[in-house]
């Protein structure tokens, strides 16, 4: 698998201010605090009857034991790892960026949707659905409150 976004996807590449390295780290801090076990869920589920409802697998479970705060960050891990190694083995990781995305009342920060969207542009077209979860965080954020303008480019729906 190759790596097609990472810490470099909060620099200033893209034309815009590069994100804080303090707020960045923090990202970092958070994520690796639920990767562990996330990393572990999603493994199960490879090996589960990937037609269980969400709310069965493991991943569901993992979702339903954290707060607020610890869904925030496992939204961000899994998006992080996806825009990173995506490829035909992230079913199970795509399956969880879209159910984070389904809920509302995140509490996304306009610096969390930043560096997301700049993951999902540096991951470029191969990564299908990288927009799905920097677009529902972007969606709760009061209007204006995100200081790029965000042009994402026509996705292939299902029967593209």
């Amino acid at each position: 698998m190759a790596s097609v976004a990472g810490r470099e996807a909060a620099s200033a590449r893209d034309g815009h201010p590069p994100l804080d390295g303090v707020v960045v780290q923090r990202f970092y801090e958070r994520m690796r605090a639920v990767a562990p076990a996330a990393v572990g869920a999603i493994e199960r589920d490879r090996a589960g009857d990937p037609g269980r409802a969400f709310g069965d697998t493991a991943c569901g479970r993992l979702v339903r034991s954290l707060d607020a705060d610890g869904l925030r960050a496992l939204g961000m891990w899994v998006h992080h790892w996806c825009m990173r190694f995506y490829d035909d083995d992230t079913r199970v990781a795509l399956r969880l960026v879209r159910e984070i995305a389904g809920r509302p009342g995140l509490g996304w920060t306009a610096d969390e949707v930043r560096w997301m969207l700049r993951e999902s542009y540096a991951a470029g077209p191969a990564a299908e659905a990288r927009f799905t979860l920097p677009l529902a965080a972007a969606g709760e954020l009061a209007p204006g409150t995100l200081r790029i303008e965000a042009v994402v480019p026509r996705q292939a729906g299902p029967r593209d």
